[in-house]
């Protein structure tokens, strides 16, 4: 960017939000350039963070005057660049846009800031007899607009459905500067388009989300968790099938392989609870009332698949058993910055899937060690590739390689081209941002990404907001 031009926009900004929230000191910027993997990193001018929605509104028009592009970031815990600025564009920083504004205890409900953590939403859900339904292990970082931005799921997608499925209303800023809000919290509101639902997964590239208003689940009553030692992948979704028909209240079944666990024990030094390691585990959970104890109980037994079986119906021991789980990421991550695939795959493959997969990565990086573990309930499996040597250089800048969007690799070729042949989706959780691009015209078709751009031409006519993600 020309200095006067950058010098112009540096004015405008700081006229909006005061000096001291437009950052451009180099070594505080660093961090909002480079995602949470250390795989993207990217560059940017200055980091802006507006305190209110009237704040967002002029910035978006400023930055529209003078057709420069913004970021939208919020705890920028994604895996596919979508939120770091590749291209040089300006980050626009959700961090002040937090609080609890409301808790409705009696409708169940609660109205929120982008900038807030899902670690405290779900706290003040829980102040208020309720729980909220999403949950992810970065729960501690990951803000509230960012799980909006990208229709996160997580853990409990069995039960409770998406971010989507939580989302009663939205505050936001359009690329156009305008400003929608609709945070009323009714439950029936058919009064034309769904905005809210439209910008739930559209990676900051429509609007700039503000505030959001949630529909909160009861509060959990007895609660059990079993991890479950298998031969088979395809037992263990046989597992999973009959257990979603057994225990109504199941809330979680999450897949572990035996290489996986073992790494987790090496990385970690916690010892496996099932010992020896079985080939397949899955942790679930199930939550009452009624008390599911009995009926996991009978269900387990009755199904032929089962080798082995922890039960945890206290919170120290359940902690235990998810560790298996809930450890892979740290795990994986001590091996180096990995190369991450997040997909869905049909239930009816997923089995082969898991079996194929990691020889279709070897046979075009013969050096790649797979790990593969996941959401079994909803066949959301993260495909993590790691290699001995350690991680290559990380990527920068916008990364295309033609019109269809970024750089792609025969790795990514190996296990996206088996997801969409076996009728899945390249991106289950956070999007499809720069990582994915060339890929969105091969999963979705030519009218449904016709349709995407022409919404996106609506809503944000000069392309400034997020124009390197997603399109």
């Amino acid at each position: 960017m020309e200095d006067h031009r950058l010098r112009s926009m540096l004015r405008a900004l700081r006229s909006v939000v005061g000096e001291e929230h437009v950052l451009v000191d180099p070594d505080v910027v660093a961090s909002h350039v480079v995602d949470w993997t250390g795989g993207f990193v990217g560059s940017s001018p200055a980091v802006v963070r507006p305190g209110s929605t009237d704040e967002v509104a002029e910035v978006v028009a400023a930055c529209r005057r003078d057709r420069i592009a913004l970021v939208p970031q919020g705890g920028n815990t994604g895996l596919v660049g979508g939120g770091v600025p590749l291209a040089g564009e300006v980050v626009l920083s959700t961090s002040r846009l937090a609080g609890i504004t409301e808790v409705d205890a009696d409708a169940g409900q609660l109205t929120a800031g982008a900038g807030e953590t899902l670690a405290a939403v779900q706290r003040a859900a829980a102040g208020a007899g309720w729980r909220y339904g999403v949950d992810l292990a970065a729960r501690d970082s990951a803000t509230i607009g960012g799980t909006v931005a990208t229709n996160a799921g997580g853990l409990r997608v069995l039960r409770h459905g998406t971010t989507r499925h939580q989302l009663l209303g939205v505050e936001a800023v359009l690329g156009t500067g305008d400003v929608v809000s609709r945070l009323g919290g009714l439950v029936k509101d058919n009064t034309g388009y769904d905005l809210a639902g439209l910008l739930c997964g559209s990676e900051g590239t429509l609007g700039v989300v503000t505030r959001v208003r949630l529909a909160l689940v009861p509060a959990p009553g007895p609660t059990v968790t079993s991890l479950i030692g298998l031969a088979t992948v395809a037992d263990a979704v046989s597992l999973v099938g009959h257990l979603r028909r057994a225990v109504p209240t199941l809330e979680a079944a999450e897949l572990v392989l035996a290489d996986g666990a073992r790494l987790v024990a090496e990385q970690t030094g916690v010892v496996p609870v099932l010992d020896p390691v079985p080939p397949v585990q899955v942790a679930v959970e199930a939550v009452g009332p009624p008390d599911p104890t009995d009926a996991l109980a009978a269900a387990l037994e009755a199904h032929p698949g089962v080798l082995d079986v922890a039960v945890a119906t206290d919170a120290a021991r359940a902690v235990a058993l998810w560790h298996v789980r809930e450890a892979h990421t740290e795990a994986i991550a001590r091996l180096g910055v990995p190369r991450k695939y997040d997909v869905t795959v049909p239930s009816p493959r997923l089995a082969r899937f898991v079996e194929q997969v990691p020889d279709l990565i070897r046979a075009v990086d013969p050096d790649a060690q797979v790990w593969i573990f996941g959401h079994l309930g909803d066949g959301n499996l993260h495909v993590n590739v790691t290699t001995p040597s350690g991680p290559g250089p990380p990527r920068t800048g916008p990364l295309r390689t033609g019109r269809a969007g970024v750089a792609r690799d025969a790795v990514a070729d190996a296990v996206l081209g088996r997801v969409v042949a076996d009728g899945g989706s390249v991106s289950a959780e956070h999007g499809i941002g720069t990582a994915k691009r060339s890929w969105l015209v091969r999963d979705r078709s030519a009218g449904d990404v016709a349709g995407m751009r022409a919404i996106k031409a609506a809503l944000d006519p000069d392309g400034i907001l997020n124009p390197n993600v997603l399109l």
